[in-house]
């Protein structure tokens, strides 16, 4: 436990959002005695670990309600890091005040527009109070008990009302209590190691990555664009049902700046092990590109 504790002191994590979001508590969670460093944008996060002013970032990457994070997808494709461990953190939305602010005079609610949508149960038996988009959860909470309105909400988890000493008129608001989001702990990757594995092959990829891929990691996200050729999809996936290996999630996404153009997403759980290696020579030969995103231990 001790060891637990100690293997995120020192460490400063960017995030994006305020002090008291649930990537905030998440980052805790993940890396015990961090430092937390809120960004404004998901962009920001990434810049900070390419400038080198944060060790490591934590982001969430899909909800089980609201699905894939989509800018943070790009995002992991469009810079050279690393996917270390991913963590699932049970979403529980609380209606949080300024002190002294009583439940009956609350006409309006701030929060993130996907905590509001994860809220319509309540609002439809509240009618009176009128749900408004804000850019955070947390900044939410930031933001009332600043400003102590008076009639006015904001819905985030228990880390924002601690962390800004907001009274919580009602706690477990969401709609569905089986509300999780799935968080990543991502580093910077070895310079240009995105073009290295492609040109050079699954060994030099290992290698680069090999003090980054933890003990017992047994799960691994790519991101890969197959060929437009006919059966080039059935081609790509055949590489791992003939090894049996499963894939846990597969989706597309648009390509930036390529119109009609598609990146599939996929993880499959396997760690860096030699039916997994093969598999992604394999996927090399029939597709276009294929980056490693991360080989890590399943939440």
């Amino acid at each position: 436990m001790k060891a637990a504790a100690n293997k995120g002191a020192g460490v400063r994590v960017a995030i994006q959002g305020e002090l008291g979001s649930f990537s905030h508590e998440a980052a805790e969670r993940m890396l015990q005695r961090c430092t937390v460093v809120p960004c404004v944008r998901s962009a920001e996060v990434f810049d900070r670990l390419h400038r080198g002013s944060a060790t490591a970032a934590v982001i969430p990457i899909e909800n089980s309600l609201a699905g894939t994070v989509a800018e943070h997808a790009d995002l992991l494709v469009a810079h050279d890091v690393f996917i270390q461990a991913e963590f699932l953190l049970r979403i529980a939305h609380n209606l949080i005040a300024a002190p002294g602010v009583n439940f009956n005079a609350v006409r309006r609610a701030f929060s993130h527009p996907v905590a509001l949508d994860q809220c319509r149960d309540f609002f439809r038996k509240h009618p009176r109070i009128e749900p408004v988009p804000f850019y955070d959860t947390a900044g939410s909470v930031k933001y009332v008990v600043a400003q102590r309105l008076p009639d006015a909400v904001g819905i985030a988890g228990r880390h924002a009302a601690r962390e800004y000493s907001g009274k919580i008129l009602k706690a477990g608001i969401e709609d569905d209590k089986r509300n999780f989001t799935r968080f990543f702990l991502i580093r910077k990757a070895p310079r240009r190691a995105g073009q290295i594995q492609a040109r050079e092959g699954r060994a030099t990829f290992a290698s680069a990555y090999r003090r980054f891929i933890p003990r017992g990691a047994n799960k691994t996200s790519i991101a890969f664009k197959v060929k437009n050729l006919p059966g080039a999809l059935f081609k790509s996936l055949s590489v791992f049902a003939l090894r049996d290996i499963s894939l846990s999630k597969i989706e597309s996404r648009p390509m930036r700046g390529r119109p009609w153009e598609y990146v599939f997403y996929a993880d499959f759980l396997r760690g860096d092990d030699e039916p997994a290696r093969n598999a992604l020579r394999h996927l090399r030969e029939v597709a276009e590109f294929v980056k490693v995103l991360g080989i890590y231990q399943a939440a």
